[in-house]
C-alpha cells in the first residue's frame, strides 16, 4: 500500500484540476437558482397571460355574491338570458368559458369552454359555491354560521415519550425533511461520481496508460486509490456548492427585497410558528445525524464505488456499461423509494427496518430512519453488516479488475466475469 498515497493524490488533483470539473463546481449553484427563478418567471406570466373571462348563469340566484374578481379570472354576471344565448354570446365575445347554474342551484351545474378547465380553476369554483351553499342551508335551516364558527375548536395533541421528551408534529415534519434530504444527497453523489469512477477506468483503459501503471502497483491499490481520490473531489466539490448556497442563501432577501425585521415577523402573527421551528431546531439531534450519516456515507459510497470501478474495468467503452450497471442502480432506486414512502410512513414498519439492514439500501434507507430515533445497536448492526459487505465486495472487485483492466477488444458477458472470479 506504499503507492496508495501517491494514486490517491494523482486522482484527486487531476480531477479537480479539470477544466470542467471547476466550471461545475462553480456554474451548478447559480445554474440552479436561475433556473428556478426563470421557472417562478415564467409561471406567473403564464398565469397573467391567460387571464380568464367567465361568464355567469345563476337561474337560482344564490350566487350573486360568491365569484369575486382576481389578478387572472374575470366574472360576469349574465341575468334573463337563456343557455343557449348565453353560449352564443360566450363564443362571440370570445370568453374563456361559461358557468351554468339551473334553478335547484346544486345540481346540473355545467362548466362551457373551448378548451379542458385546469384543476385549479374548477376546484376554485367548487370551493366557492360549496361554501355558499354551505351558508344558505345553514341560514335555511335557521342556523347562524357565526355560532358555528365560535363553536370550532382547534385540538393540538401535544407528543411526548415515557422519558418526559417532547415533541411536535413540527418536529416529526422536520425529521421526515432532514432524513430525505440526507438519502437524496448519498443517492445522488453516489450515481455522480460512481459514474466518474467508471469513466475514469474506462479512459485509462482505452488510452492503455493503465498498462504502465500496473507495471508498478497492484490492481487493489489502483482501484482504492481511484476511489478515494474521486470520493476527496466529490466532498470538496459539495464543500464548495454549500458556501455559494449558502452565501446565495444569505443574499437572498436583499435581492428580492424581502423584509426580514422583527417587526414584520411579529406584524405577520407568525412568532408561535417560528417559536416551533426554533424549538424543533434545537431539539433535533444535529451532532448524532452527522456522524451517521458520515458514517453511512463513506460505507455506502466505497461499496458503490467498487462496484462502479468493477464495471469500468469490465468493458471498453461505455455503451458497454447498461448491461451491467441496471442490476446495481436497481437496488439504489429501491432504497430511495422505500425511504420516500415506507420510511415516511412508518419508519419502525417492517419494510423500513429490513432494508436499512441489507447494505445496498441500508445507506439510504438507514439514514432516512434516524431522525425518528433508532437503537444504538440498529444503526451498529447496519453499520457492520455495511463494511463487512464493502470488504466482501472489494476482495471480488479488485480481482475481477485485476483480469479486466487488461482485456482488450472482447465484450465481458455475465459468463466471462463468474470464470474471471473462479481464476486463482
Amino acid at each position: 500500500m506504499k503507492y496508495l498515497g501517491i494514486i490517491t493524490r494523482r486522482e484527486y488533483l487531476n480531477k479537480i484540476r479539470n477544466r470542467s470539473f471547476v466550471i461545475m463546481t462553480f456554474v451548478s449553484p447559480l445554474i440552479v437558482v436561475i433556473f428556478a427563478l426563470v421557472i417562478g418567471f415564467l409561471t406567473n406570466v403564464n398565469n397573467k397571460s391567460k387571464a380568464k373571462d367567465i361568464v355567469i348563469v345563476d337561474e337560482s340566484g344564490l350566487y350573486t355574491n360568491t365569484f369575486e374578481n382576481t389578478e387572472t379570472i374575470q366574472y360576469e354576471y349574465l341575468s334573463n338570458v337563456s343557455l343557449k344565448d348565453a353560449k352564443a354570446e360566450v363564443l362571440a365575445k370570445s370568453k374563456y368559458g361559461l358557468l351554468y347554474i339551473p334553478d335547484n342551484g346544486n345540481q346540473n351545474i355545467a362548466f362551457y369552454s373551448e378548451e379542458s378547465p385546469s384543476l385549479s380553476l374548477t376546484s376554485e369554483l367548487t370551493n366557492a359555491m360549496e361554501r355558499t351553499l354551505f351558508q344558505h342551508n345553514l341560514t335555511k335551516k335557521g342556523i347562524d354560521k357565526k355560532e358555528i364558527d365560535a363553536a370550532k375548536t382547534h385540538i393540538s395533541i401535544q407528543m411526548e415519550n415515557f422519558t418526559g421528551e417532547k415533541t411536535s408534529e413540527l418536529d416529526n415534519v422536520m425529521k421526515i425533511t432532514i432524513g430525505g434530504i440526507a438519502g437524496y444527497l448519498i443517492f445522488m453523489f453516489i450515481i455522480i461520481y460512481g459514474n466518474m469512477i467508471m469513466r475514469s477506468v474506462i479512459e485509462e483503459k482505452t488510452n492503455r496508460i493503465v498498462e504502465i501503471i500496473i507495471s508498478s502497483v497492484k490492481p487493489f491499490e489502483l482501484m482504492l486509490g481511484k476511489i478515494l481520490g474521486t470520493s476527496l473531489a466529490g466532498l470538496t466539490q459539495f464543500a464548495i456548492w454549500i458556501v455559494i448556497g449558502g452565501v446565495l442563501l444569505a443574499l437572498a432577501p436583499s435581492f428580492f427585497e424581502v423584509n426580514t425585521s422583527a417587526q414584520a415577523v411579529q406584524g405577520a402573527s407568525n412568532v408561535s410558528e417560528i417559536n416551533n421551528i426554533v424549538a424543533a431546531l434545537y431539539h433535533f439531534p444535529f451532532a448524532e445525524t452527522f456522524v451517521v450519516f458520515l458514517l453511512f456515507f463513506i460505507g455506502g459510497y466505497l461499496l458503490y464505488s467498487s462496484l462502479y470501478a468493477m464495471i469500468g474495468a469490465m468493458v471498453d467503452n461505455e455503451t458497454d456499461t447498461q448491461q451491467f450497471l441496471m442490476p446495481i442502480l436497481l437496488p439504489l432506486i429501491l432504497a430511495f423509494y422505500v425511504g420516500m414512502f415506507s420510511v415516511i410512513e412508518e419508519p419502525h414498519g417492517t419494510i423500513s427496518v429490513v432494508f436499512s439492514y441489507i447494505p445496498l439500501t441500508s445507506p439510504v434507507v438507514m439514514l432516512m430512519r434516524i431522525p425518528f430515533g433508532v437503537a444504538w445497536w440498529e444503526v451498529l448492526i447496519s453499520l457492520v453488516i455495511l463494511y463487512l459487505t464493502f470488504f466482501a465486495v472489494i476482495k471480488l472487485a479488485s480481482k475481477i479488475y485485476r483480469i479486466g483492466i487488461l482485456m482488450y477488444g472482447k465484450k465481458a458477458s455475465y459468463r466471462e466475469v463468474w470464470k474471471w472470479l473462479k481464476m486463482k
